[in-house]
């Protein structure tokens, strides 16, 4: 009988595993699993009542009575982590404790996440495991914690050659961006990257920034280090239609010029050129304006209806310039709190700049902010020719000086019109390409187009660095370690180990 019922009980217990795997393998066939697990349960039934008194005397041993206790417990913590597992499933908290916040999305990246109103699919094309791989996974996994607009699905290409020929990928590391009619892709896995494609694919239509051509202005198209094709990248990266404009071509500036910029004029700009440019403002414009020193632009009367004028001299500074560089290579850090100098956590890049000076008189209508201006050691010098550089009092005129300033016009516009605004800047070459990539210059740029264009959460997101200092010793560290890891480690080990077996020898 004794034989008849554990073999009940080996029965039982195979058909209830073979149940399992059969819903695992087929879950379509239910009647099988059930009938499975319906004679599992008689088998067991049959076991434990055949064998209840046996089960009465195991279970009032003192051994059974404490392993069930340590089964218990088991159970009760490994019931503690899925219950701590599924919190931070559902509601996960995330700290970043490195040194340079290398794992912490920044502001600006925050507040493209909580504007997104449409779902976003993201396809990215790498290699599983790959360092690419990793980058992608901790930046969209920090998205994701900040919106659930976003659905992200890895694709290893040589596993899925399908899915990549589907979407025309010709090079791993490429991450697709999906919303709507719209569609973008990125091949780099940083935060500046993603963020732009999330502000491009959650846009149907784009502000367009026309930069002046004609008159010796940087171009758009120029690769050299003085034009402004990195400028134009960034800028389409950052959801911008850039095109150039030859105003002497047009009756008025095109209607669609979110911002019309001037970028350095070296030439005549002739009348009926800034007079389109004036009635742009008025009509509600927005302009950026660019001045170098010893420009022939002549914009003196187009920017006095405004109340502005452009210093005489270069800009020497004594206190905030670039180390070991030119006195004229300025390195501003003052600026005036705006919404274009928000959250700015670098310096900018002045080559060769000019003062900005602004006449109540003539601006009464307006209102002046200075953006960006020289430290107290710092003055115009007229004349950078034929002498060493110093301070003239008659000549030349003592700072802080503004270089970059922001108007407004104090009178609010008609109904339906928009807002006129204006920046200007005493240099062009810090958008160039010889410039545009020290950090503070991309994010001047960047803010002051995105105030103009009214688009504040185009902003540039500045990469974070990880910091890596790696400790390399000199010829007595070295040895000191040597003798620390290969000689005294090991020999205190062995002692500990000899001085541990005595004692339970005398035991």
């Amino acid at each position: 009988m004794n034989r008849l019922t554990n073999l009940l009980g080996v029965l039982g217990g195979a058909l209830g595993v073979a149940g399992l795997i059969a819903y695992s393998v087929a879950p379509g066939q239910l009647w099988l699993v059930t009938l499975c697990e319906g004679i599992a349960l008689i088998c067991l039934v049959a076991f434990f009542v055949a064998h209840v008194e046996s089960l009465k005397a195991f279970s009032a041993r003192r051994s059974t009575r404490l392993g069930v206790h340590s089964l218990l417990m088991v159970l009760l913590f490994a019931a503690i982590l899925v219950i701590v597992n599924f919190l931070a499933a559902r509601h996960s908290l995330r700290w970043d404790f490195s040194e340079t916040q290398h794992f912490t999305l920044a502001p600006q990246t925050h507040r493209v996440l909580r504007g997104l109103h449409r779902e976003v699919k993201i396809t990215v094309f790498t290699q599983d495991r790959g360092q690419a791989f990793n980058r992608y996974h901790d930046l969209l996994d920090s998205y994701r914690q900040a919106s659930d607009k976003l659905k992200v699905d890895f694709v290893d290409p040589e596993r899925r050659p399908g899915v990549a020929r589907q979407y025309g990928i010709s090079r791993t590391d490429t991450a697709v961006f999906e919303s709507g009619t719209q569609s973008t892709r990125v091949t780099g896995p940083s935060e500046a990257e993603l963020t732009g494609a999330l502000i491009r694919i959650s846009k149907d239509t784009k502000k367009r920034v026309l930069f002046l051509e004609g008159h010796g202005e940087r171009g758009i198209s120029d690769t050299e280090p003085g034009g402004l094709s990195i400028a134009k990248e960034t800028l389409a990266k950052q959801g911008y239609d850039v095109a150039a404009v030859v105003l002497l071509q047009e009756h008025a500036v095109p209607k669609d010029a979110s911002v019309l910029v001037l970028p350095g004029p070296q030439r005549m700009v002739t009348r009926e050129e800034k007079d389109r440019i004036g009635r742009y403002v008025a009509d509600g414009g927005r302009l950026l304006i660019l001045l170098d020193p010893d420009s022939k632009a002549e914009l003196d009367d187009l920017l006095r209806q405004w109340g502005i004028e452009a210093g005489k001299g270069v800009l020497v500074d004594l206190q905030d310039r670039l180390a070991q560089g030119d006195l004229t290579a300025l390195m501003v850090r003052t600026f005036t709190e705006h919404e274009i100098t928000q959250d700015f956590t670098f310096a900018v890049l002045f080559p060769v700049s000019r003062h900005l000076v602004f006449h109540d008189a003539a601006g009464k209508d307006w209102d002046f902010v200075p953006l960006a201006r020289t430290s107290a050691r710092s003055w115009a010098e007229t004349n950078l020719q034929g002498r060493v550089v110093s301070f003239s009092p008659k000549e030349d005129v003592q700072g802080p000086l503004p270089l970059a300033a922001a108007l407004t016009p104090k009178k609010a516009p008609e109904e339906g019109k928009r807002h006129a605004a204006i920046v200007v800047v005493g240099n062009s070459a810090f958008a160039s390409n010889e410039y545009i990539n020290f950090p503070g210059n991309t994010d001047f740029l960047l803010h002051a187009l995105g105030w103009l264009a009214e688009e504040r959460e185009l902003i540039s997101i500045t990469p974070k660095d990880p910091a890596f200092r790696p400790f390399i010793p000199n010829p007595t560290q070295e040895r000191s370690l040597l003798y620390v890891q290969v000689f005294f480690f090991p020999v205190l080990t062995f002692l500990w180990g000899m001085t541990v077996w005595s004692r339970r020898r005398r035991l």
